[in-house]
């Protein structure tokens, strides 16, 4: 009899027993040496109140790293390829050449100093190699052998965390087991000396403990006049009776005091005057802390400064033998300079030190912080100096003079930037120039001019052969003109109070010139900004004129009948190719806690509101014709735009970010018409997905309209259309992404998107308008993988991203089941600069 049931168990049982096999002979044991244990895996336990992360971070031995990556595998498998003893003869021979070829190029001095570059740059690679591996083996990571004396430090450094945290009853103690109880192909197969009888699982275990609270604050300040301030700042104190005691804002509180008092004349004072004693005896679990303030000496009083004279030297480092520095006088400040040639007016309004007025540490910073905002500066400093005191009055009334260096920056600089693009399979050549010009005006103004020309692939709207447009290459120009004043510019005269929140006044006009063979399209815009900052990290900019000109003179009728076909129901769409005028206003609010190359534990958040065509009635009859639907007139719009995008960034590690965003965005007409060309929408305006930036699986501008699929005839077929551009008036997505590093400055990431566009006027496919009832099944879904090259003052980035859910997809909507087919309609790669978000 057969055993009908044998066949195919048998091919499985031989590949579970060879991958026992490989999994056995793979093992990370072979990397250990004698006595070795593996570091496998750290327990945290009865931690109930005290801050987990922060302990965890305190360990001074991890495993080895699983997610996203097994480095261990990874360095294991370089491992397998990696010969230390060759490299060594090979760092020996190469030494031993470049030595033989450096004493026959003797006596040429500039061909051994090339000889010596070059067996720098070998033996340093080879040193590399020999010290940290191979290439592979810097991918992943060596072994974590334990140490049990980093264990008996990590459970000190928890202890004394604890305790500076308020837990002074707490304890600490740890364990080391041996056996990994976690089930394994190596615990099944291994010998007595196997993998998993060398892995180590350390546990901590931590009692907490009541924390201790204050019960009392008290102040012991020997200097009448400082301890009056303190005790007047009393609201803003960062401890209260009460709470739970925390050496870390203990730390705080001196810092808070010594600003306090700073701010206040005391120029000499630090932290080191300032002691904070802790009482733990008078009640169970609460804490009397008394905060001294010690004097400078016996019988001593802490100084008290006032600003003398202040000096501004406007062109520092410049230097003109036997000539003397002209110098003029705004309000008391001394400006001095070999010629005059930024305003002494405007630099007094980003001053915030006056003579006669006590020392600052704030007005001081206030003062560095507006100067360096002027971009007319390499840097500006500000120091003082102490009066050396004459009489006995002098010596009771302390004094300073404030020096203010500023080195003027380089009047004019040059941009100058080629590149290309790779889109509807074709490349596409551009090149940037970027001139800049500081204080054209003698105002501390930048004027700055950009140029760019460059050519980008399309595909052919008016091309309905198959199912992929004709692609072509469409040839864009553009000039751009921006004037940055470091003031409001306003009818009425400001005053300094202003001065704090850096205000600017910018001016910008641009023009874009569009052609392709179906149409011709030039774009000339305007705008009037009013800028200013509520701190570092916070920026408001209300714009309260933004004008834009819209010519199409040419265009094919075949192109714009291609569109009617396509949109029949949108009256935007065709109104975009036609001459139109956009008036318009709005305002930004910007808080970015991030840096450039997002290294922080941060939070973006940009909110955007625009109006326009307010004052579409006073002259609509004028310019539009909203019964002529082929009138070359020009079309008014009006609508408002609301847009809210937030990201928030965790760091898990030194170069390890958990990041995620949330955007969305509606834009609708001001006034509803039955007269559908009186109620379109501005084509430009729209709110688009998909892209490097958006839902990465999908193309640029290319995913929605809700669940509304696009096809075309093909053959007398239905064939679905990726190539059109899908805008909507409801816009709905976020990312989730893990970024990592990888190798060197290559860093990688894994990230989901998801997102959507409607529609909410009652025109075109019912699918496509939002409705609450189905918008979370319509909800597109794109999974990936991404590399970030950084060099610091550039991030390249390449993503590769395929569709995971497809809202649009005709029968299933699952489209990971396609992920096989690999085609661009499936997966898409997405090349940038800098991070998508």
């Amino acid at each position: 009899m057969i055993d009908k049931k044998s066949g195919p168990a048998r091919p499985i049982c031989l590949t579970l027993l060879l991958f026992a096999l490989l999994a056995v002979g793979c093992s990370p044991l072979r990397l250990l040496g004698p006595n070795q244990l593996l570091l496998s895996h750290i327990e945290l336990e009865g931690v109930k109140q005290a801050d987990t992360e922060r302990l965890q971070a305190l360990y001074r031995q991890k495993p080895n790293s699983r997610f996203p990556l097994p480095k261990l595998a990874i360095y294991q498998l370089g491992h397998s390829f990696y010969n230390s003893g060759r490299i060594e003869r090979k760092l020996d021979s190469t030494r031993a050449e470049y030595s033989r070829r450096i004493l026959a190029a003797r006596p040429d001095s500039a061909k051994v100093g090339r000889l010596l570059t070059r067996r720098e740059r070998q033996t340093r690679r080879l040193q590399l190699v020999l010290d940290k591996g191979n290439a592979i083996m810097r991918l992943g990571e060596p072994p974590v052998v334990y140490d049990t004396a980093l264990t008996r430090q990590t459970a000190g450094q928890l202890a004394t965390f604890l305790r500076s945290k308020g837990f002074f009853r707490s304890r600490v103690s740890y364990s080391d087991t041996l056996a990994d109880r976690r089930f394994s192909l190596g615990r099944l197969f291994g010998g007595p000396d196997s993998l998993h009888r060398r892995r180590v699982v350390v546990t901590y275990r931590i009692t907490e403990n009541a924390p201790f609270r204050y019960s009392q604050l008290d102040y012991d300040i020997a200097d009448s006049v400082v301890a009056q301030r303190v005790l007047a700042s009393q609201s803003a104190s960062l401890l209260h009776v009460g709470e739970q005691y925390d050496e870390e804002l203990i730390g705080q509180e001196r810092a808070r005091i010594e600003t306090l008092l700073k701010n206040e004349g005391y120029f000499d004072f630090r932290q080191q005057y300032i002691t904070l004693e802790a009482d733990t005896s008078f009640a169970p679990t609460t804490v009397r802390l008394r905060t001294i303030v010690a004097s400078p000496g016996p019988g001593l009083l802490h100084p008290r400064y006032t600003i003398r004279r202040v000096r501004f030297v406007t062109d520092a480092g410049t230097i003109r033998f036997g000539q003397k520095r002209d110098t003029l006088i705004q309000d008391s400040t001394l400006f001095l300079a070999f010629k005059h040639q930024i305003s002494p007016r405007l630099l007094n309004r980003k001053v915030a030190i006056d003579a006669g007025d006590y020392y600052s540490l704030t007005a001081t910073q206030t003062t560095q912080r507006q100067l360096s905002q002027l971009d007319v500066f390499r840097f500006a400093n500000v120091n003082y100096q102490k009066v050396r005191p004459v009489t006995l009055e002098d010596s009771l009334h302390r004094q300073l003079d404030a020096n203010i260096a500023a080195s003027p920056a380089k009047r004019y600089q040059e941009t100058v930037e080629f590149g290309g693009t790779y889109v509807a399979g074709l490349p596409g050549p551009f090149g940037n120039l970027r001139i800049k010009a500081r204080n054209p005006f003698g105002g501390a103004e930048v004027l700055e001019l950009g140029l760019r020309a460059g050519l980008e692939g399309q595909y052919n709207r008016a091309s309905n052969s198959d199912n992929n447009l004709d692609p072509i290459l469409t040839t864009q120009l553009g000039v751009n003109v921006n004037l940055i004043l470091p003031q409001f510019l306003v009818l009425w005269r400001t005053n300094r109070f202003l001065t704090k929140y850096n205000p600017r006044t910018r001016f910008n006009v641009g023009y874009n010139y569009v052609y392709r063979p179906e149409y011709t399209r030039t774009n000339l815009e305007g705008t009037f900004d009013y800028i200013w900052q509520r701190n570092p990290y916070h920026q408001y900019v209300f714009t309260p004129v933004d004008l834009s000109l819209v010519s199409v003179p040419k265009r094919q009728q075949s192109f714009i009948d291609a569109l009617r076909k396509q949109f029949p129901d949108n009256p935007s769409i065709l109104v975009a190719f036609r001459s139109q005028f956009i008036p318009s206003l709005s305002f930004t609010s910007l808080y970015n806690s991030n840096d450039f190359n997002e290294t922080k534990n941060a939070i973006y958040f940009r909110w955007f509101v625009e109006v326009g065509g307010i004052t579409r009635p006073l002259y609509q009859n004028v310019f539009d014709k909203p019964n002529k639907p082929d009138s070359t007139e020009i079309q008014v719009f009006d609508f408002y735009k609301l847009n809210a995008d937030f990201r928030r960034y965790y760091k898990l590690g030194a170069r390890s970010f958990f990041v995620y965003r949330l955007n969305g965005g509606v834009i609708q007409p001001l006034r509803k018409s039955k007269d559908t060309d009186a109620s379109a929408i501005p084509y430009d305006k729209y709110f688009f997905a998909g892209g490097s930036n958006s839902v990465r699986a999908w193309g640029p501008r290319r995913l929605g309209t809700g669940s509304a699929p696009v096809f075309n005839t093909v053959a007398g077929e239905q064939v679905r259309n990726y190539n059109i551009e899908q805008p909507g008036e409801l816009l709905l997505e976020g990312n989730i992404e893990y970024r990592f590093p990888l190798f060197s400055f290559i860093n990688g990431a894994l990230f989901t998107d998801f997102g959507n566009v409607w529609t909410l006027q009652r025109v075109g496919q019912p699918e496509a308008r939002f409705d609450v009832n189905r918008f979370y099944r319509e909800f597109a879904v794109g999974s990936g993988f991404g590399l970030r090259f950084d060099f610091t003052f550039l991030i390249l980035r390449l993503d590769i991203a395929t569709k995971v859910y497809d809202p649009a997809a005709p029968g299933s909507k699952w489209a990971i089941r396609n992920i096989e087919s690999f085609n661009r309609n499936q997966t898409a790669l997405n090349l940038g600069i800098g991070y998508p978000f």
